[in-house]
């Protein structure tokens, strides 16, 4: 019997690492703990053929009977400029895994203001019952209104799927137009994955068009060369004055400059960001000093079943790899995701 020898540089716990072993008797699985790009450099062997890591920073040259690495994201940005991405050595992401999470957290960031909770846990922490209550908390509801998704896939379908729940609008700015079914992985019951939600989609070339018909925008694309900046100051004078943008992708994706203007000068009403240009966000920053602004430490995909769920999605993949089946989650190098 030929060995299939499978590395993984992430700590999993023995269950998680006995689901792999459990896929086939050739699987050879061993764990080594890296927290470093170095570290997964020193790990790698010439024997290994799989290998699921965080970090990728190594050439694949000098690793021949490498024949396919599983990341431990689904953004591939981190890696984009390594060896491996130059290489025909074949990249999968955990795509799908972080759904539930993120999606319910756009919602809470949407619902915190559209609910004034800042406001609320201001007056909470000054021990103050407001007086004019109905001035300061009195608003619209997420039901009726439109919601615009940047990006559709396997969170800007979850997006749509709770969006539709709260009997909204909503719109759908995708590269591609013409394909609306997503075939990559997805939990069962999450998403749209036969993308019938949407009440109208837009290229790339109408996100301006799309941007101003909403009340809420969700930022839920792939950080590329083609996407970087793509929420600009046009995008966002686009915007209607009342909207509010969240961003669960990557910071790239918007101009922070012009986003702390359009905040300050009332473009726009607000946002909740849980990613950003740079990260750790620089403490000079002018969006810690915003009041339309709840923050987060990129932390929206922080979820106990994280592990679980991308070993279940590791297992299904190494089925797909010992059967000569097309992996789910292959990344497509030429578009950077």
């Amino acid at each position: 019997m030929e060995w299939v020898n499978v590395l993984c540089t992430l700590r999993f716990t023995d269950a998680q690492l006995d689901k792999l072993r459990a896929v086939s008797p050739r699987l050879h699985v061993e764990q080594e703990t890296c927290r470093s790009a170095k570290e997964v450099t020193a790990a790698l062997t010439p024997k290994t053929q799989v290998l699921y890591t965080f970090h990728a920073a190594f050439d694949p040259a000098g690793y021949p009977g490498l024949k396919w690495v599983q990341l431990h994201t689904a953004g591939v940005n981190h890696v984009l400029d390594t060896p491996l991405m130059r290489s025909g050595v074949p990249v999968t992401t955990t795509s799908g895994i972080h759904v539930p999470r993120i999606a319910e957290y756009a919602f809470a960031s949407m619902l915190a203001f559209t609910y004034r909770v800042p406001t609320m846990l201001c007056y909470q922490g000054r021990g103050e019952w407001p007086t004019g209550r109905w001035d300061i908390f009195s608003g619209h509801e997420l039901r009726g209104q439109t919601v615009g998704i940047v990006g559709y896939g396997s969170i800007g379908r979850e997006v749509a799927r709770l969006a539709d729940a709260f009997a909204m609008r909503v719109l759908v700015s995708k590269r591609h137009t013409g394909e609306m079914t997503d075939d990559g992985y997805s939990l069962a019951g999450v998403g749209d994955p036969a993308g019938k939600l949407p009440d109208g989609v837009y290229g790339p070339d109408r996100l301006h068009d799309m941007l101003r018909q909403c009340d809420f925008v969700v930022v839920a694309a792939p950080l590329t060369q083609e996407t970087h900046h793509m929420i600009d100051e046009a995008a966002l004078r686009a915007m209607r004055p009342n909207a509010y943008l969240v961003n669960v992708a990557r910071g790239g994706l918007i101009d922070e400059v012009a986003l702390a203007r359009a905040l300050r000068e009332g473009w726009i009403a607000g946002a909740g960001l849980d990613v950003f240009e740079k990260e750790p966000l620089p403490t000079d920053s002018p969006l810690w000093g915003q009041d339309n602004v709840i923050l987060s430490p990129h932390v929206a995909g922080f979820s106990h079943k994280y592990d679980e769920r991308a070993t279940d999605l590791f297992a299904h993949n190494l089925n797909r790899f010992l059967a000569g089946k097309p992996f789910l989650n292959l990344v497509d190098k030429g578009k950077g995701y």
